[in-house]
């Protein structure tokens, strides 16, 4: 996409008047009679979205004006970048300083184009910074996003977990990181049984995505995330609507590439480290089946009710090795299960956590940088859903209800007690277009999370 930001310079710049709905008459009463008129016969109004140019003497364009419903909104500006001709614009209005910040980030989601596979042409609008706003934050803010849609968006054919592997490369040379994975039958000999279990049946080798970054004196903060690449849920496969959008079930793996991106790109002062199980969960004469019983890293054993119950599989092998470095904090992100979506629908980051001062910081983050997060309940009473007769335990429920929190149970039996732990249960997915987020893949929970370490543990220094 076209660079969403000129910053300060000589360039100049179109005004871009931003007026709010509750402040509209304040603003159409200070407007010269010929400009009221103006306005009037273009049907201009207090309407959020209302996008009007403004005459100058000589007949150009001298400015524009945009209603907008909350100037405090993230996305009060998304749309502009798709509906505004080429050229540099500058925001005015009442409330723009104040929020700066959040909207210059707001238009540069809005400039999103997904364009690998199809030839567009890309927004020309330019939003002109001052020198005095937070550059580096709001471009890796909006990097950060587009990263996560961009991986969640490309088809599995070319999204598999050895791409996965090649993206977590980059972001470690790029920010003096140390990479390692584990591929293939090489997870067997280093005892990662589950992720391999689910992705030896796909010629695409399975593996344990390893990078580590920072001060060894800093806090350690782990971040795990769900890598599959593709869910034809297995021997229990998916009917072809179920099927059809699971390219995005690698989503977890994008959320934590885009927070590590952010977390590195802007210096957090943590040691952090990102393990993403990645896998194919795809079916052929040694896929897994339902009865078998797989000994876990951990040295549990758990019987296969379900083989579309797969997330949690790869992810139990991560979490325990996560566990063994005793982490500060430790946080993962997957698309695991439809029942959190019915819980808090697709919009919103369905979270579980077992440490209440952790679950309220990421609930009040949530809230101030409007990426909305709800917990869910680790319900204890739940556990006995998951007890086999065969096995310490089953990989899905006797019964679909309380499925995200039975599915977070099973996770938890491989968490140290006193590890503060989150686990997300996200969409990672737009099923509907809004101002700044187009159809397609979705950074949930990441700014959240961001800005709950950044205030737990400082902004870099």
């Amino acid at each position: 996409m076209t660079e969403p930001f000129i910053y300060g310079g000589r360039d100049s710049a179109t005004p871009l008047v931003l007026v709010s709905t509750s402040g509209y008459n304040r603003f159409f009463n200070k407007l010269t009679p010929e400009q009221q008129l103006w306005l009037e016969q273009n049907d201009f109004n207090a309407k959020a979205g209302k996008l009007l140019a403004i005459p100058g003497a000589d007949g150009s364009i001298e400015k524009f004006v945009c209603s907008v419903c909350d100037i405090n909104s993230l996305f009060a500006i998304a749309d502009l970048p798709s509906k505004l001709p080429e050229g540099i614009y500058s925001l005015e209005g009442a409330g723009v300083k104040a929020n700066l910040e959040s909207l210059a980030i707001g238009w540069g989601l809005g400039c999103y184009q997904f364009s690998r596979y199809k030839s567009h042409k890309p927004y020309g609008a330019q939003l002109k910074l001052p020198n005095s706003a937070d550059h580096p934050r709001v471009q890796t803010m909006v990097a950060s996003t587009c990263r996560v849609r961009d991986l969640i968006n490309t088809p599995a054919e070319d999204m598999m977990p050895q791409h996965l592997s090649a993206v977590m490369a980059e972001l470690a040379q790029t920010y003096a990181g140390v990479f390692e994975e584990i591929v293939g039958d090489d997870l067997l000999a280093a005892n990662y049984p589950c992720i391999h279990t689910v992705g030896r049946a796909s010629v695409n080798e399975p593996r344990l995505i390893d990078m580590h970054w920072g001060d060894k004196k800093n806090p350690l903060v782990t971040l795990v995330g769900k890598g599959i690449c593709f869910d034809s849920g297995g021997l229990d496969i998916k009917p072809a609507a179920g099927m059809r959008t699971m390219k995005k079930d690698m989503g977890g793996a994008a959320q934590v590439i885009g927070l590590a991106q952010l977390i590195m790109a802007l210096d957090l002062p943590v040691r952090l480290r990102v393990l993403i199980a990645a896998a194919e969960n795809a079916i052929s004469s040694n896929s897994f089946r339902p009865g078998d019983v797989i000994r876990t890293r951990s040295g549990i054993t758990v019987e296969i009710d379900n083989t579309d119950a797969e997330g949690r599989l790869v992810l139990c092998d991560a979490l325990t090795e996560a566990c063994d470095a005793s982490p500060e904090l430790l946080i993962d992100f997957a698309t695991l299960t439809g029942a959190a979506r019915v819980a808090v629908g697709t919009e919103i980051s369905a979270f579980f956590c077992n440490d209440r001062t952790l679950a309220g910081d990421i609930q009040t983050a949530g809230e101030s940088v409007q990426d909305p997060t709800w917990e869910l309940p680790l319900h204890k009473g739940y556990r006995s859903l998951l007890e086999s007769h065969v096995a310490d335990t089953v990989n899905s429920a006797s019964t679909p209800f309380g499925g995200a929190t039975t599915a977070a149970l099973y996770l938890q039996n491989f968490v140290s007690g006193d590890i503060p732990w989150a686990h997300f249960d996200i969409m990672a997915w737009n099923n509907r277009k809004r101002s700044g987020r187009p159809i397609g893949g979705e950074a949930m929970g990441i700014r959240a999370v961001f800005d709950m370490l950044e205030k737990r543990y400082g902004a870099a220094s």
